[in-house]
């Protein structure tokens, strides 16, 4: 994803702020984000659905509104997700807290107020 702006004072964050999705490939790379992040949104795609290309916008909208660090990933890349969190269909939306998985969404477009909430309602 582009749009990436500097302004210098981003840069003395003592840990990271994604304002943007944060694409991943791998069950170890979302285990290492689950075990340093407190709220991991994680949406499961695949290229070519239209309805997960519909979402890019809203996740970076989410990015930008939670503390949740939002994370993108094509299960295809590591069939291992698909088995461990029982992909049926895409988009799958899975909420972590803790590294614990909290809450789970798999029926179509969800909108920023949609996925804020989920994010509200697991983290109050």
């Amino acid at each position: 994803m582009s749009g990436d702006s500097t302004t210098g004072d981003d840069a003395t964050t003592d840990g990271p702020t994604e304002q943007h999705p944060v694409t991943i490939g791998s069950e170890a790379e979302l285990d290492d984000l689950l075990a340093s992040h407190a709220t991991v949104l994680v949406e499961l795609f695949t290229e070519g659905c239209s309805v997960c290309a519909s979402e890019e916008p809203v996740l970076s909208g989410v990015a930008r509104t939670t503390d949740a660090l939002v994370v993108v990933c094509n299960p295809r890349d590591d069939p291992a997700l698909i088995e461990r969190f029982e992909v049926r269909s895409v988009p799958t939306f899975l909420l972590f807290r803790d590294g614990d998985l909290v809450a789970r969404r798999a029926d179509g477009f969800q909108s920023v107020d949609d996925l804020v909430e989920l994010i509200d309602g697991a983290t109050a």
